[in-house]
């Protein structure tokens, strides 16, 4: 599905919506080493449907943020303290159970797998991130990143759950068409496509989302500079048909 939200300024986006049952798929998280485009992941490991993951270190290509992958632990930086302690995170149980919760919010050695991201975007069905404000310090250690992701409109990537539905989000920008969308402007779509939680994810260049085998956005570089294939990446969520 594609949305063509109206932004308060007038301009545009264009936002991918991928849906599931979430009773009928399995969410995992991999770890690209080296690092690939999702698509060409995707094509590679005949995944149908993935969503870009969580942040990366550049040129090393590590994990920022923590990763967990079948209930161990995996190389990566971890986000600047007392951050590091509360930044959101996907949470697949052992059982397939699927959570987004600040980090703080669950067990210190989760079984299964863990993406830490953020900030999270909606909790119990109400946005929680608004423009302006940085509850999980995104602006205050924007030193990590190539820049403040807390500022202005880009090119996002985000995932959230329902009651009953896996959701993912691919957001265009950095064109005269898509202007992109602010992480509150993110998490209002997330609410009104019905999640009760979600996080946002890598963006810019980076976000990407592959539904039955195909490259559904279209990412690009700052200035507007096209990725037909997308940026190389670090880590995957996959969606699986159970």
């Amino acid at each position: 599905m594609t949305l063509r939200p109206a932004l308060a300024d007038g301009r545009r986006t264009t936002v991918h919506v991928a849906r599931w049952e979430l009773a009928r798929v399995r969410v995992r998280v991999a770890r690209l080493d080296p690092q690939v485009p999702l698509a060409a992941w995707c094509a590679e490991q005949g995944a149908r449907d993935a969503l870009v993951g969580g942040f990366y270190t550049r040129p090393a290509g590590l994990p920022l943020g923590e990763v967990r992958l079948r209930g161990a632990a995996t190389e990566h930086v971890p986000f600047a303290a007392p951050w590091h302690a509360t930044r959101a995170c996907l949470h697949v149980g052992p059982a397939g159970d699927v959570r987004i919760a600040r980090r703080d919010a669950l067990a210190a050695e989760p079984d299964g797998d863990l993406l830490q991201a953020g900030p999270l975007l909606v909790r119990d069905g109400e946005v929680v991130c608004r423009d302006g404000e940085d509850p999980e310090g995104f602006s205050a250690a924007a030193q990590q990143f190539d820049s403040d992701i807390t500022a202005g409109r880009h090119p996002r990537a985000a995932i959230g759950v329902s009651d009953d539905a896996l959701l993912a989000v691919a957001v265009d920008g950095r064109s005269p068409d898509d202007a992109g969308l602010t992480l509150e402007e993110l998490a209002r779509v997330m609410a009104e496509l019905g999640a009760t939680d979600a996080m946002n994810l890598d963006g810019g260049g980076s976000a990407s989302l592959v539904c039955d085998g195909q490259l559904r956005n279209r990412p690009r570089e700052q200035h507007g500079i096209d990725l037909p294939r997308g940026r190389a990446i670090t880590t995957v969520i996959a969606i699986d048909a159970a």
